[in-house]
């Protein structure tokens, strides 16, 4: 409405601007003085009230266009004035509509739901979505539902992200599976032990059965630690339990590299680290991969700030290229 206001006063203005040097009564230089300035500023009204009706959106040269039009409508009288008027209607009104969209709309297409992804199932945004709350419900039980096919060294971890969720049903749900995945150890270390028992009747502290399960009971008591089912004097029961299981199997046959790397890292998790240290070189000079060393003598490495070895560690580690999960940390500690 203010526009429409200002396009009426400017035509009155423009009607003032020729009606002035009648009213001077033939006064040449005063008439012509009046005259230019009413017209001017009709002209800068007008071109105010038409600018918004030829504005598009791509234009970036605003003002260059504004005082091209006041320029017109000032140095043409009468047609200048009116033709402008006239051609920002006729264009207004005339403009072709712009049909090509910025975006072009594409079909999804067909989604099976009973694919099945070929290969190793991928759980990246798990941890994610079974966090995020406002994902709906079913979703997230049908998430931890799935991951009783998983193993426990992934399954873990992402349960453990849940027991702090305000759902209920959700907590419950964590919790019930931790039980279950620890319950299936214990069950395992309950018969085991008793075999060993009756190996020991039999054979001796030194039998080969006795080591034999005493070697499954460190198994059983690390993959405790290592799917993170215990937590606090638990976990450090079970370390100490597989420790003593380990240097069981150990005193009988020392060369065994697999062993030692498990006492290197037992040792590891109960922070006597000079121990551990020795362990792995142990079971490197035994023939284990160095692959399968590098990385906890790095760890260590590091936990001492001795960040010159380890980044001589990991830089030899990145000549192997069977460690893709490895990869982002030889790379930061190698400088690439």
């Amino acid at each position: 409405m203010g526009n429409f206001k200002l396009g009426i006063a400017a035509v009155l203005l423009e009607l003032g601007a020729w009606c002035g040097p009648a009213l001077l009564n033939g006064q040449a230089d005063s008439a012509l003085a009046s005259y230019l300035v009413v017209h001017a500023l009709a002209c800068v009204m007008l071109s105010v009230f038409l600018f918004p009706l030829l504005l598009n959106q791509r234009a970036r040269a605003r003002l260059p266009i504004l005082l091209l039009m006041v320029a017109c409508s000032y140095g043409i009288p009468i047609a200048g004035f009116f033709g402008m008027l006239a051609a920002a209607i006729i264009l207004r009104l005339y403009r072709t509509p712009a049909t090509h969209a910025d975006f072009d709309s594409l079909q999804m297409p067909e989604f099976d739901q009973h694919q099945r992804r070929q290969g190793h199932s991928r759980h990246a945004g798990l941890r994610s979505f079974l966090g995020n709350i406002h994902a709906p419900l079913d979703a997230r039980l049908r998430a931890m539902v799935a991951l009783q096919y998983v193993s426990g060294r992934t399954a873990s971890p992402l349960l453990r992200t849940v027991l702090s969720d305000p759902s209920e049903d959700l907590r419950l749900l964590a919790y019930g599976m931790l039980d279950t995945l620890e319950k299936r150890i214990n069950s395992s270390i309950d018969v085991e032990m008793t075999a060993l028992h009756a190996a020991q009747e039999e054979d001796g502290q030194t039998g080969a059965r006795t080591l034999e399960s005493a070697q499954r009971l460190s198994d059983l008591y690390w993959e405790l630690i290592y799917q993170d089912l215990v937590q606090g004097d638990l976990r450090k029961h079970a370390a100490k339990e597989s420790l003593r299981y380990c240097e069981w199997v150990l005193a009988e046959h020392p060369h065994n590299a697999q062993m030692c790397l498990r006492r290197g890292r037992l040792l590891h998790e109960q922070k006597r680290t000079d121990e551990a240290a020795l362990a792995y070189t142990r079971a490197r000079e035994l023939g284990l991969p160095a692959s399968r060393v590098l990385p906890y003598q790095a760890e260590l490495c590091f936990e001492h700030k001795d960040f010159l070895q380890a980044r001589a560690l990991l830089q030899e580690l990145g000549q192997w290229s069977a460690l893709p999960r490895l990869h982002p940390v030889v790379d930061y500690w190698s400088g690439r």
